[in-house]
């Protein structure tokens, strides 16, 4: 039996592309092995949102032609869908493939070893019409929780993205398909279920449907007890989505409503479609219908020409808004993109020294989040155990995203526990207690 190994570099939608491509091989009659040791097929599956996703992908082919000079590697995904012409010429990687090309893994892997010469599957993603890529799955990696991909690509254009380029126009996923797979990982014992998508809140405008209708009707689906949403934009919500969100009981009050900047001058340079007055409104709404809900969100520091007046805007802005948890990232060059060729980029240090206040101030507000559940009752569902001075817990999430660990020698993996929230175990773990 051959053998393969896969490496998973980038985001959810990565994630699940990558997993959908082992189950594809394991169809094929792969052994799937762990990336470090020998085998005689390696996929990467790439990320190229950042120069340093670039290099470590290509780093990836360089470390698998190591482990094995007769091995067949595979570059997929991101990076090599931009940088096409050097993921050609580099004589680590033997077979290219696209995005929305990756159910041909199999069939170029037939190619290859016919001909043993380079393979490449690479469609022009960006001024092609692409249909919905239909990769599934019947387990995931993690026991729990399965992240569902319903929507690829992205229509938004910010400045400083390329993921436009790398993953073309806006493509849903039939909803249909999308149920189907939802039941079979229901009843393969999934209680929790996240959808994801490149650009998430973008589902349905190519086909006529809406992500709220989705997720009614993922709620009707039995066996699934919880569900979480990814990356929102602002906009989406609308008193009419928080209000119907709100009468849905599987829904996870955990929102993660991208911002990027708390200033309005920088999200005009940025490209956000929002400003900051919109991106309010849609927290009001959420907390008007959800009680204490989770909102995250991202930042990035030291965008081209930020001055130190428009940090401190975003800063207050930030306090203002009172985040659960922030994603703080320096600014990162694209090249590629508008962001890297405007004027005035902010030095490293200032990048640094904004983001260390963010990050500051992100654990502070985290920790006022957590602390007001304590005293409260709360529902988890566990996931791992976690030993803390030799006594056993099992670790898992309120529908808020909140970190508990429930005292048990007993496998609570996959169980949803009821109890009180007292103060914190470790870090930011805190203990639920059985009535």
């Amino acid at each position: 039996m051959k053998k393969a190994a896969l490496h998973n570099l980038g985001c959810k939608v990565n994630a699940y592309e990558t997993e959908a491509m082992q189950q594809i091989l394991e169809n094929a009659g792969y052994e799937i092995v762990p990336f470090t040791e020998i085998a005689d097929v390696y996929v990467i599956n790439t990320c190229s949102v950042t120069n340093m996703a670039d290099r470590k992908s290509r780093q990836m082919f360089h470390r698998a032609k190591k482990m094995n000079p007769d091995a067949i590697v595979v570059g997929a995904g991101c990076y090599v869908q931009t940088k096409e012409a050097q993921a050609l010429v580099d004589e680590s990687i033997d077979i290219v493939i696209g995005n929305n090309q990756k159910h041909e893994l199999v069939t170029l892997l037939n190619e290859y070893e016919k001909e043993h010469t380079k393979q490449a599957q690479i469609v022009d993603i960006n001024h092609e019409k692409q249909e919905y890529e239909e990769l599934h799955l019947k387990k995931t990696a993690e026991h729990t929780r399965a992240f569902i991909k319903v929507q690829d690509g992205c229509n938004q254009f910010c400045s400083y993205c390329i993921i436009p380029f790398a993953r073309g126009r806006v493509r849903s996923r039939k909803m249909e398909d999308v149920l189907n797979e939802i039941k079979g990982l229901a009843k393969s014992g999934y209680k929790e279920v996240v959808l994801t998508g490149i650009h998430l809140s973008s589902y349905g405008v190519d086909t006529g449907e809406t992500l709220l209708s989705l997720i009614e009707h993922v709620h009707e689906i039995e066996g699934i007890e919880r569900i979480r949403l990814g990356s929102l934009e602002p906009r989406i919500v609308t008193e009419d989505f928080a209000k119907r969100l709100s009468e849905l009981t599987k829904i996870c009050p955990h929102f993660h409503l991208s911002l990027q900047s708390g200033c309005d001058s920088v999200l005009k340079r940025m490209n956000r479609r929002y400003d900051t007055a919109e991106y309010e409104a849609g927290c009001d709404l959420l907390r008007k219908y959800f009680t204490h809900p989770a909102i995250t969100t991202d930042v990035i520091v030291g965008f081209p020409g930020e001055t130190e007046e428009e940090f401190k805007i975003t800063e207050e802005y930030l306090k203002k808004i009172h985040f659960y948890e922030m994603h703080i990232f320096k600014y990162s060059m694209r090249e590629g993109t508008k962001a890297a060729v405007m004027p005035d980029q902010v030095p490293e240090q200032k990048k640094t020294e904004r983001s260390n206040i963010l990050l500051s101030l992100e654990k502070k507000m985290s920790e006022e989040f957590r602390n007001y559940y304590v005293g409260k009752e709360k529902t988890a569902l566990l996931e791992e155990e976690l030993v803390v001075d030799g006594k056993t817990y099992f670790t898992g999430y309120t529908k808020e995203y909140v970190k508990v660990a429930f005292e048990t020698e007993k496998n609570m993996a996959n169980q949803f526990v009821t109890g009180k929230i007292k103060g914190k175990l470790k870090d930011d773990i805190y203990l639920l207690v059985e009535f």
